[in-house]
């Protein structure tokens, strides 16, 4: 330990007020005060303190304005309130109630076939709304009363729904991505690409256990009676397709312009948000009152982004100003191991944030900090990418704090589902986005070899 510590020795008087800055940010954050202001308040504060003690010029405020005018005009972050407007219109679409009725009747002859249905659903939500809070709540309400009704079991009920609904975050479009992206300054089109195989084997994996779990506890995961399902083959084909011919269309429309080229993610993103919009007015879903809901969802989650954007512009210009940039990248270069201490260190500190604070909030204050140490190691930023994304939404799975556990937990009944089920539930998943993580890091080919097919293509 010696050497490591002898390595990060504060060498400035005032070095460590970086540190002292950072952890002033988390207690705010966990306070429940505004984020944004939380966020902007710490670096107008620290940044009084740093011109008090002489540590930078007053001038270096001057770069304030024309960093957020930069942001503003960042023609990437367009394709945030794109897919928002996306997801929000299918949801009003009932697109999730079709597609979760029709695959229950599909796969409801064979033992776990709603568990099996509802990832199936999740990965086709999350290849369309890419949003965590909206699927989890979604499946919960529809699917829920469906599973207990027929005897599931809750642990099963409550882990599928849990980390079917999760899928929004590493599957592409996700909205997790497009943020990724622009702080990392990668192609968002490469981070895509890049998450498609990994999201289609956590995805096939989840299945892979929702079918081993009906072979060893077959009565606690049974087929639909047969009166439940009885529907005939042809009416059963034609409602399939009916229900599966659109959102993969539209998955092919967004995902499929950018692997070729076509478009970028942010026009891609203008393209779903049309489709979604026509899709709604194919299911008679279109009036003035979804027209209202869609566009009101939209405002208030890319208005809480962009202000949450403003303020990290404060922190982070004020956490340079003080020297804290380079302390926290001395600490990683520092770390045993390189590569593998600093993937270690990163994962560990996201990983946990990830329990009390939001995705954005990483991604604007902890991202900039980890990608100059990332950029010395070598490390490819699109592969980090991905890993953050997988690991992420293993942080939204795990207990105590996970979100997606508290989305559930505000829909399920009380007096059928206790916290006990849910935590319980989730733990198998965890295993197998833990495991899947793993894989990513040993193999990153997992996430490269799709980026060079396209690329030589």
């Amino acid at each position: 330990m010696m050497p490591l510590f002898s390595q990060v020795v504060f060498t400035e008087p005032y070095e460590w007020l970086g540190l002292v800055m950072f952890l002033t940010l988390i207690v705010f954050l966990g306070s429940g005060y505004p984020v944004a202001f939380s966020i902007a308040g710490v670096g107008i504060v620290f940044g009084a303190i740093g011109i008090w003690l002489d540590l930078f010029p007053i001038n270096l405020l001057n770069a304030l304005p024309s960093r957020m005018f930069t942001t503003m005009g960042n023609f990437t972050l367009l394709a945030i309130p794109y897919f928002i407007f996306m997801g929000a219109m299918l949801e009003q679409s009932g697109l999730a109630e079709d597609l979760l009725e029709t695959m229950g009747i599909l796969f409801g002859p064979i033992r776990g076939g709603l568990a099996i249905a509802i990832v199936v659903v999740g990965t086709m939500l999350a290849a369309t709304t890419g949003v965590v809070a909206a699927t989890v709540v979604a499946m919960s309400l529809i699917s829920l009363p469906i599973m207990l009704r027929y005897g599931y079991s809750k642990e099963l009920t409550c882990g599928v729904i849990c980390a079917a609904g999760t899928l929004g975050q590493i599957i592409p479009p996700s909205v997790v991505l497009v943020v990724l992206g622009a702080q990392l300054g990668v192609s968002i089109g490469d981070l895509f690409i890049g998450s498609l195989i990994p999201g289609m084997l956590l995805s096939g994996g989840f299945i892979v256990y929702c079918g081993m779990f009906a072979i060893f506890l077959p009565k606690q995961a049974p087929a639909l009676p047969a009166e439940v399902r009885n529907i005939g083959v042809s009416e059963l084909a034609l409602r399939v397709l009916k229900v599966m011919i659109p959102p993969l269309v539209l998955i092919i429309a967004v995902l499929g312009s950018i692997f070729i080229g076509l478009a970028s993610a942010t026009e891609a993103g203008s393209v779903g948000a049309l489709g979604a919009t026509l899709l709604a007015l194919f299911n008679g879903k279109l009036n003035l009152k979804t027209i209202k809901n869609v566009a009101d969802a939209t405002l208030r989650v890319s208005t809480m982004v962009i202000f949450i954007l403003f303020g990290s512009t404060v922190f982070s210009l004020i956490f340079r100003g003080i020297g804290g940039d380079t302390l926290v990248t001395d600490v990683f270069l520092a770390l045993p191991g390189d590569e593998i201490g600093f993937l270690l260190a990163s994962m560990l500190l996201v990983f946990v944030l990830g329990f009390f604070i939001d995705f954005f909030e990483i991604a604007f204050i902890v991202l900039p900090l980890l990608v100059p140490a990332a950029t010395i190691l070598g490390i490819d930023l699109v592969w980090f990418g991905v890993v953050l994304g997988a690991n992420l939404q293993t942080s939204f799975l795990t207990p105590p704090f996970g979100f997606a556990l508290f989305y559930l937990r505000g829909i399920a009944p009380p007096d059928q589902i206790t916290i006990g089920h849910i935590y319980r539930g989730v733990i198998p998943f965890i295993i197998i986005q833990v495991t899947l993580v793993v894989l990513i890091i040993i193999f990153p080919g997992l996430v490269t070899w799709l980026i060079e097919v396209a690329a030589a293509s």
